[in-house]
């Protein structure tokens, strides 16, 4: 089935400049659907009518990056929803829009574009949307370039949109501040339910469900009716604290909503819970003075703003002020938060901090030891993990698997003659072409500098060398532009092993095919050979 992406653009904003392109060659058909937005069946209606013009029975070619008809009865889920990201755009705004493409189309992942990603404008209540922000936002993965984009998709659809792609905060010390004790006298339930907390911290695999899992243990541990935790982002000289929401628990009135409901706008407070109601981003920008007083003078303060009772507790890394936890109690009649469940809640503060922190790291290594973070294609580590995988079902099933080893001919010319950055964007554009040659199943590795490795499951060498072909052709035929609108036209070497036929273990199968294409080299070049 044709691969599909969503991009959700206004009207009068043409996409960046090499979107389109990019996507055809990696065999990716783009679909614009002007915000606020189409249903599913409107798409369903403009997939027929694009399939009708191509015609019915026309089948999908790869290397033209056709779209094949579309089944009426049936709309396919996008590969992904695109999203391109403006300089200085309101949180607000996004917000509406993954809220869009969640309700149009659920389980497809959200990807950011950010193609002139320079400094943010920041405006009254709208925070800068840095990395950070967009992630808790919903977007699972973001790029900085069109040529990212096709290396991005393959690896969202091969990871099953189940985990994280990037993690852009700065990873933290392992040290942690020293742990206030947990109050004297408490009851045995309440200690349980205590350590039951910090324990279920470790198993969390990211920063968002760290959160939700912290809130739901602390909801029974003191009693309020909403809690939130915020993360701080850096700043620079003397900026105010600027908090950005993470997580929520329970309900509560924001300050905005206060401060209309003392006022005679009735309509706006209606509008605004009409938006906001049940959403972590109903508190963006509108946490409470005690919150942003908490962050900015790293101590525990207890408050009444405008009727509300708030508990805000600065969460605090070895190097600066993570976030704030802030619990509220809105009722008509609440009671006032006392010291007793300050100094509780102080004790699972920094706990809960360094939870925190571990996920980032969790979530940074996961990438970092299976990701090339220039091409975005799997690593040499992955590949060998692969590759066990591979070479174990084909013993048990009596198949076989081929692997690709090419280099690129005289990269090193394009570096000396433009430069190191116009040779790094040739080497993303070689991985939006790669993907674009070969099929679902298949797996590409940057295996490092100019080479690249293609595993073949279930592919003996025959048709290895016809994959290959195709591969060293289309990368013959395609003008690099390095970002900069040149046209370069380059080659690569290839070198086809299979196995069982011509190694019997993954790292023989792989030196088997890097062999070939030094064979390949020194015949001249732009060719193809077999192991021996």
């Amino acid at each position: 089935m044709t691969k599909q992406v969503i991009l959700l653009a206004d009207a009068h904003t043409p996409p960046a400049p090499g979107l389109s392109e990019v996507l055809r060659d990696a065999g990716i058909c783009l679909l614009t659907d002007s915000l606020p937005g189409a249903s599913r069946e409107q798409l369903s209606a403009e997939l027929q009518e694009r399939a009708a013009v191509k015609g019915s029975a026309e089948e999908f070619d790869a290397s033209e990056g056709a779209c094949p008809s579309v089944n009426s009865d049936e709309v396919p889920l996008p590969l992904a929803v695109l999203y391109e990201v403006a300089d200085g755009a309101n949180v607000l705004l996004v917000h509406a829009v993954v809220e869009h493409a969640l309700a149009a189309w659920p389980g497809a992942p959200l990807v950011a574009l950010r193609p002139n990603s320079h400094t943010l404008i920041h405006q009254a209540h709208a925070h800068a949307l840095d990395d950070g922000t967009l992630k808790r936002l919903g977007f699972r993965a973001i790029a900085e370039r069109p040529a990212q984009l096709p290396a991005l998709l393959r690896e969202l659809e091969e990871r099953g949109n189940t985990s994280e792609l990037r993690m852009p905060l700065d990873v933290l010390s392992l040290s942690a501040p020293h742990a206030p004790a947990l109050p004297s006298h408490l009851s045995r339930d309440t200690l349980h339910a205590a350590f039951a907390l910090v324990a279920s911290l470790h198993a969390a695999q990211d920063q968002k469900s760290t959160a939700q899992e912290a809130l739901a243990g602390l909801a029974p541990l003191v009693s309020a009716d909403c809690w939130t935790i915020y993360l701080a982002a850096e700043m620079n000289g003397d900026e105010a604290v600027r908090l950005e929401p993470l997580a929520v628990h329970g309900q509560a009135r924001t300050e905005r909503e206060s401060a209309l409901a003392s006022s005679e706008h009735e309509g706006a407070l209606e509008a605004l819970r009409a938006v906001s109601t049940d959403s972590v981003l109903a508190l963006s920008g509108s946490e409470s003075s005690a919150a942003r007083a908490a962050a900015a003078r790293m101590e525990t303060l207890r408050k009444t703003e405008r009727g509300r009772r708030i508990l805000a507790l600065p969460l605090l890394g070895s190097e600066r002020v993570m976030g704030v936890l802030e619990a509220v109690r809105d009722r008509q009649g609440a009671r006032p938060f006392t010291k007793r469940e300050a100094d509780l809640l102080c004790a699972l503060a920094a706990p809960l901090a360094s939870a925190l922190a571990n996920s980032v790291r969790i979530a940074e290594a996961e990438r970092l030891s299976q990701t090339d973070d220039l091409t975005k294609l799997h690593n040499a580590r992955y590949l060998r993990q692969f590759l066990l995988v591979e070479l174990r079902r084909a013993r048990r099933y009596g198949s076989s698997v081929s692997s690709l080893f090419f280099d690129i001919d005289d990269f090193k010319s394009i570096n000396d003659a433009h430069g190191h950055l116009v040779g790094s964007h040739v080497l993303m554009e070689m991985a939006a072409v790669i993907l674009s040659s070969i099929r679902d199943t298949d797996m590409v590795a940057r295996y490092g500098g100019d080479e690249f490795v293609v595993v073949l499951p279930e592919t003996p060498i025959e048709q290895a060398v016809f994959v290959a072909e195709r591969v060293r052709d289309k990368i013959a035929r395609h003008a690099f532009t390095g970002g900069r609108r040149l046209r370069l036209n380059i080659t690569a070497s290839f070198g086809v092993a299979a196995f069982p036929q011509h190694a019997p273990s993954p790292q023989q199968l792989v030196a088997c095919a890097d062999a070939a294409m030094y064979e390949a080299k020194a015949a001249g070049k732009n060719c193809i050979r077999t192991a021996l």
